[in-house]
């Protein structure tokens, strides 16, 4: 069948196409979650095989298959032409792979991964297309090593404004100081020290029961949790307070999780909780509330489940509680950001608008002004020169330094320029980073 695609999606489509005339090898299409990145995916490849030319499918995960090929048959693609392919199954025969004419990559911030190299360098000669929401790795690394030019699409801002997502109310209670956590090999918080650091907020589960009552009470709601174990406690703790919960994990039996889908689905449950199940191809029903219990260094985990309650609808808002503090590290779903194909050496994003927490409602928004614009209350002129003010027990303010600085004491820094800028955001006097600096032995 022929479907209308929107003006933007077209653009991105043309631009493609454009892109690879010009001499272009391994375009990135970089498009927000809930822009229809998958009927761009299906269109692309329904031109490519109507012109009988073979198309290679990547994804990092079964479900995602599972899902494209629906969308596939809803867009008319000729699949005899198609290649749907996990990358750590077509990794182990190459040999055996009919050579394609187009190699699409789902999810393409994951295509720097070695086995995804290994199938790009046996298919060198072969045209790539890879799409994305966040161009970025976990490290910081740019997509650079295997794209070699960034087709950027509309803004989140964008979405929202022309109503193809959903707006969104962040709020950001403070249960967790993120500078506690340690960081693993995989360069992500360790589940050692989650559990301890909320083991000593031991009124965290209460928190979550209380904040979502206050905030969001009677709506459809996803938790992302740290663990299994925090999963199924959380879960626990929303039943206990007579808000039915279930709890499911890529363990759970097929027939098990459609059942607690489909009763999700009809509004039987109303939080559904998961660790990092409920993402990237997950395919859950629309929901509006989206709890935050999982602090991550991962940008593209971040933006996934943030946004996870913004699909469109007529009147819907959606709401996000941040229990852990993520916002004071990548800042609010709809900010703008600078994407490059850079290495870390140089930045990969951008925040320059600073973000702030209420102290009234705890509603967290971007900008300076001082009025809240969910409750109006106006914040009162800061006097402590401090990166965090510490409001209460349970909210943290989130001061634009915080956003701009990728340092938060003297021993994340490298050199006397970086001291001296964590110094005048706390400030403090000149002297100190030079204090600092010879403590630390930088020069």
């Amino acid at each position: 069948m022929t479907i209308k695609l929107y003006d933007y999606q077209q653009d991105l489509i043309e631009r493609t196409r454009n892109a690879f005339r010009d001499g272009y090898k391994a375009p990135c299409i970089v498009s927000p979650c809930g822009s229809g990145k998958s009927i761009m995916i299906a269109e692309i490849a329904r031109m490519t095989a109507s012109n009988k030319k073979r198309v290679l499918f990547l994804v990092h995960r079964k479900e995602l298959i599972d899902q494209i090929k629906n969308t596939f048959d809803f867009v008319g693609v000729d699949v005899n032409y198609v290649q749907f392919a996990m990358v750590q199954t077509i990794v182990k025969k190459l040999d055996k792979t009919p050579t394609p004419e187009l190699i699409i990559t789902d999810e393409s911030h994951h295509g720097l991964a070695a086995s995804y190299q290994k199938i790009y360098d046996y298919f060198s000669d072969v045209k790539r297309l890879g799409f994305t929401a966040t161009p970025v790795r976990l490290n910081g690394d740019g997509l650079g090593g295997i794209n070699d030019v960034l087709l950027e699409g509309v803004s989140v801002e964008w979405l929202i404004e022309n109503e193809r997502l959903a707006p969104y109310d962040y709020y950001a209670p403070k249960l967790m100081q993120q500078e506690n956590l340690k960081i693993g090999h995989l360069k992500e918080f360790t589940k050692q020290s989650i559990d301890k650091e909320i083991e000593t907020h031991k009124a965290i589960y209460g928190d979550v029961i209380k904040h979502y009552l206050k905030l969001a009470e009677g709506e459809q709601a996803i938790a992302y949790c740290h663990s299994l174990e925090s999963s199924i406690k959380t879960a626990q703790a929303f039943n206990d307070a007579g808000i039915k919960a279930k709890h499911i994990d890529a363990k759970t039996n097929k027939n098990e999780r459609d059942d607690i889908i489909q009763s999700f689905r009809d509004k039987e449950i109303k939080v559904l909780c998961n660790v990092d199940l409920i993402g990237e191809g997950f395919d859950v029903p629309d929901c509006s509330t989206v709890i935050m219990l999982r602090p991550t260094k991962s940008l593209s985990l971040y933006i996934q489940q943030s946004m996870r309650g913004m699909r469109y609808k007529p009147g819907k808002r959606s709401i996000i509680i941040d229990h852990v503090a993520n916002v004071t590290t990548f800042g609010l779903p709809d900010m703008s950001r600078q994407w490059s194909l850079n290495s870390k050496k140089k930045a990969n994003f951008e925040m320059e608008t600073p973000v702030k927490t209420c102290n009234e409602c705890f509603g967290t928004y971007a900008g300076i002004d001082r009025k809240c614009p969910y409750c109006g209350y106006e914040q009162p002129i800061e006097v402590k020169e401090t990166v965090y003010e510490e409001v209460d027990q349970d909210l943290e303010k989130v001061d634009k330094f915080e956003m701009k600085l990728n340092f938060k004491k003297p021993e994340d820094c490298k050199d006397l320029k970086e001291l001296q800028e964590l110094g005048k955001s706390l400030g403090y006097k000149s002297g100190w980073a030079w204090v600092q600096a010879k403590r630390l032995g930088i020069r």
